[in-house]
């Protein structure tokens, strides 16, 4: 199938018609794939551990990424290596496993079939499908260039480039409305994500930058947290959501909830707050406001005529298959599955492992021919989220922590589940060395982003405009939005 075909258009043979078929001619073991590395993905790759199947697992990426620790990518306290691990490392030892780089663009449910991109065709037996999300700007895609989403490494560098590239232009250029511009960050969704970065960003101007500049007071930097919602952590009992607004503001982070974005640019943003319209002028934006679920999902819907819910996501059936492809699994962020009680399920890892781990089950208790296993249930654990060094909320089992306890916590639960031993030891050490020092380990500015200042092009104008042949030295009076080289006030003259 090419990529201008329908999604109702045939799908084409090439000389396979059905994973039966493939089976006899290639091998006699049930063939199982799975698309997608995350959560889901890799859990239940690692329950399939059997002689009984043969596992594909495909993914874009060669890692899987622990994502709930990317905002730490995001503000220089952890390498993307650090969080990050090769599938082909973590599943080697599993001879009924392959994993293959590659990106699936549709689905046969009738032939059993996956296609990739590249025109390769993979026959199964059960499928799950494993895609997980993207960030979602609500229509509004085009704010994307001016504000990163953080789901992938590539987003969280970015971020870092833009949090750390910002102090670096301020350093540097005089005008007061110029500077203040650059020192404002804001940060757009106040659920658990929003509100770790938010804080991050605060311990980075108020600790980690502390005595490093010359021309400016890091820790006079302004920090917005803009949501929507009326509260932070909208998920969290209210209780631990107004214990994080008020760790937030130790931090110097401005919550402004009710508030939703208008319009974005490279030179911020358009906020309409109690029916006012309001303009916040900076130079580093970074999107946490929502995720939509992959692509591939509605061409699984498209393909299978299965329900989605408003978001996209696909209502599954309480085994977690798609209705009337008792074969087809669709586990976290792209299923639409709801609890005991009617409620839906919400877009955690949790919810993903303990779904993958379903999946997995189910497909070994059929190929066994041993009976379906009962209707998939989420055992909740609880909801965390860090607000900064030693402060965090959390809801476990329904008991509400805060502060250093549920930050140990915290700090235990995502040790844990990284995924292997040498990646806890190096994340360990760095958080060891980051508590005593308050020093970041990853202050690297790579690459390159919409909103960057252009140093030459601003001095070639200025050179022109004063008629000089080289940048004004300390000497000579500076024009506004040029570069200061001279020291901050201190305190007590500022």
């Amino acid at each position: 199938m090419t990529k201008a075909e329908p999604l109702d258009a045939p799908l084409p043979n090439k000389g396979v018609t059905s994973s039966n078929e493939a089976r006899t001619a290639f091998h006699s073991s049930w063939k199982v794939v799975i698309i997608g590395g995350g959560f889901g993905g890799l859990r239940a790759a690692q329950h399939l551990k059997s002689d009984l199947v043969d596992v594909t697992l495909v993914d874009r990426r060669n890692y899987h990424l622990f994502q709930p620790l990317l905002y730490q990518v995001a503000t220089g306290s952890l390498s993307p290596g650090e969080i990050a691990a090769p599938l082909r490392g973590v599943l080697g030892g599993q001879k009924n496993t392959r994993v293959l780089l590659g990106t699936v663009v549709d689905v046969d449910p009738q032939s059993k079939r996956v296609f990739l991109e590249d025109g390769a065709i993979l026959p199964y037996d059960s499928l799950i499908v494993a895609a997980g999300s993207k960030t979602c700007y609500f229509g509004h895609n085009e704010w994307q260039e001016w504000a990163p989403g953080l789901k992938s490494v590539e987003e969280a560098i970015s971020i870092r480039h833009k949090i750390l590239y910002a102090f670096e232009v301020a350093e540097r250029i005089s005008d007061p409305a110029q500077r203040r511009a650059w020192l404002t960050f804001v940060i757009v969704g106040a659920g658990p994500t929003g509100v770790e970065v938010a804080g991050a960003i605060g311990e980075i101007a108020r600790q980690t930058f502390k005595n490093d500049f010359r021309s400016i007071h890091p820790e006079e930097a302004e920090i917005i947290l803009l949501d929507g919602a009326p509260r932070v952590l909208v998920d969290f009992p209210e209780d631990l959501a107004e214990k994080a607004t008020r760790s937030l503001a130790k931090l110097g982070v401005k919550v402004k909830c009710g508030s939703i974005a208008q319009h974005m640019d490279k030179d911020g943003l358009m906020i309409e707050s109690s029916g006012q319209t309001h303009s916040i002028a900076a130079k580093t934006v970074i999107w946490a406001g929502g995720i939509t679920p992959s692509p591939l999902g509605k061409i699984l819907a498209t393909r299978t005529n299965a329900e989605t819910d408003k978001g996209g996501r696909l209502k599954v059936r309480p085994d977690l298959s798609v209705p009337n492809y008792p074969d087809i699994y669709v586990i976290g962020d792209l299923a639409s599955a709801s609890d005991e009680h009617g409620r839906p399920l919400p877009g955690l890892a949790q919810v993903a492992m303990q779904g993958g781990t379903y999946a997995a089950k189910a497909i070994l208790r059929k190929v066994r021919g041993q009976p379906a296993l009962p209707s998939f249930r989420y055992f909740d654990k609880g909801s965390l989220a860090v607000i900064g060094r030693a402060v965090a909320v959390a809801d476990v089992f329904g008991t509400h922590i805060s502060g250093f306890p549920a930050w140990l916590i915290w700090a235990f639960v995502h040790l844990m589940y990284l995924i292997n031993f040498q990646s806890r030891l190096l994340v360990f050490t760095q958080w060891a060395i980051q508590y005593l020092t308050f020093s970041r380990g990853t202050r690297l500015i790579t690459g390159i982003a919409p909103t960057d200042f252009n140093f030459n092009q601003e001095l070639s104008e200025l050179r022109i405009k004063v008629g000089l042949k080289s940048e004004p030295t300390s000497a000579q009076p500076e024009t506004p939005g040029t570069f200061s080289h001279e020291p901050a006030p201190t305190k007590e003259t500022a």
